[in-house]
């Protein structure tokens, strides 16, 4: 099957400026499986524009009637749910059944639970001094830039559009070159179930290209970005210029600490699940295991038995399959450039670091789940993110010691506790320097929860309240009682 997309601008699908096309490439089997419109300054100016347009009348449009318009939307997701589910896959690699289970479980789920906030978004009376009445109101900014990465495609377009939409925001979405099907695809269901023209816009296309005219875009009033710290950067800069708000998730250096009370199995399984699931292309991958030093054989033998037991490396389409291929050539040749610096600079492989073969598969980005050990805290395999199957074990003495090297990294998106003590699991937790903290568990995420980082895994919350607060700028009304 062939997918095929213009740039969704104003209620039309149309070509880019220029003509150029990206090619979308299944990285399991190396075939082209589709193409999209490769959008210029130009196109991202008519999608601004037909944004704006659109604006004041959707801001004008009841909650209730909004939230009629995502919760059609959640539907038409659940019916196309197969569609949806093969297409991420496809586009970039991930296991079908995580694709399944996770993405396509959680995307009608996310989607509806912001419709759910119709008539949830409202001001206050503030008690002021002297003769007045002073409310607020809250209102929506106009045209919000979004922005997604390639690993969750899908849902990263649902948190974008969903909570802006409902808000009263009209969006331009920026997918992913690497990975823009589905993101593309939902848009079309959304222009299919009734939403106004210029409502929603889609404008695939190159960072330095689209996504830099659209931060750079004089009508649009808020981008929300999530991406690389260096991308994240780049745009603050450009927002910074315009002095308008952005909301940045940049990724993370997520560490699973283990502690010499944890129940060995379980906290094994969450070391595999954190740092394996998606390939290591996880924001919140666990790619730091911190183990008590009396743990430490425990945990990492059990950790090697499970990779031989459960990790199958194998195409993506196979329900069988718990690791498939990396997104493309340029992000192996990255994951593997970490690879051979940490053998070369002394941490010990104990598993892994290399490509491997499927039958009948003509692709060469299947990287083993890599497992080094002895890593050194300062090391650039412990302070970068891989976002790859590679996880660094490193030990430590005692619990100051555990919470000293896990927040003794720039970034502050995660971290998962493993302790059979309450009273240190909440102790631990309020010390760990970052947005999210799974005690006994891993990569717990739903749309009631706010979601974001710390320190340069960025600023502002995706999900939850919050975000529904940050798509909203408040307006106090001071009225004179005489």
């Amino acid at each position: 099957m062939s997918y095929e997309y213009g740039l969704f601008i104003g209620g039309e699908q149309r070509p880019a400026t220029s003509g150029r096309v990206i090619e979308v490439t299944n990285p399991a089997t190396g075939q082209v499986i589709g193409q999209v419109p490769a959008a210029d300054e130009a196109n991202v100016a008519d999608a601004v524009a037909a944004a704006k347009a659109a604006a004041p009348e959707w801001a004008g449009t009841s909650q209730s009637r909004r939230a009629r318009h995502l919760y059609d939307l959640a539907r038409a997701v659940t019916e196309h749910a197969d569609e949806l589910a093969t297409m991420e896959t496809q586009d970039m690699g991930k296991p079908i059944t995580v694709s399944r289970k996770v993405d396509l479980r959680s995307a009608p789920e996310a989607i509806e639970y912001f419709a759910g906030m119709a008539n949830k978004i409202e001001g206050r009376t503030v008690p002021v001094p002297g003769r007045f009445l002073n409310y607020t109101v809250r209102e929506p900014y106009g045209v919000v830039a979004g922005i997604i990465p390639w690993n969750y495609p899908l849902l990263q377009a649902i948190w974008k559009l969903a909570p802006a939409l409902m808000a009263g925001n009209a969006v331009v979405l920026k997918p992913a070159e690497q990975a823009p099907l589905s993101p593309m695809e939902l848009v079309r269901l959304a222009h299919e179930v009734g939403f106004p023209a210029g409502v929603i816009n889609a404008v695939p296309g190159y960072g330095p290209e689209a996504g830099a005219a659209l931060c750079a875009h004089r009508d649009v009033a808020l981008i929300a970005f999530t991406g690389s710290v260096e991308t994240g950067q780049a745009i603050g800069r450009a927002a910074a210029d315009r002095v308008v708000p952005v909301l940045l998730e940049l990724g993370g250096k997520s560490p699973t600490i283990v502690f010499e009370d944890a129940a060995v199995k379980a906290a094994v399984t969450m070391a595999f699940t954190a740092i394996f699931t998606n390939q290591g292309e996880v924001c919140t991958a666990g790619s730091r295991l911190l183990v008590h030093e009396s743990m430490h054989d425990a945990v990492v033998s059990g950790l090697l038995d499970m990779i031989e037991k459960k990790a199958v490396v194998g195409d993506p389409m196979d329900p069988a399959t718990t690791v498939g291929p990396l997104l493309d050539a340029e992000q192996l040749k990255r994951v593997q450039g970490y690879v051979d610096r940490a053998r070369d600079g002394g941490a010990k492989l104990l598993t892994g670091g290399r490509t491997r073969s499927v039958s009948g598969l003509d692709s060469d980005l299947f990287l083993e789940p890599t497992v080094f050990d002895e890593v050194d805290n300062r090391s650039e395999l412990a302070q970068q993110e891989v976002f790859g199957p590679v996880v660094g074990v490193s030990t430590f003495a005692d619990e100051a010691d555990a919470v000293a090297l896990a927040n003794d990294v720039d970034y502050g998106l995660a971290a998962s506790i493993h302790t059979r003590d309450i009273g240190r699991a909440h102790r631990v937790a309020g010390q760990l320097k970052c947005g999210n903290v799974w005690i006994n568990s891993w990569g717990n995420v739903h749309s009631a929860s706010p979601y974001g980082g710390y320190k340069m895994s960025g600023h502002g919350r995706e999900m939850g309240f919050a975000v529904m607060e940050a798509l909203t700028q408040e307006k106090s009304v001071w009225v004179s009682t005489r």
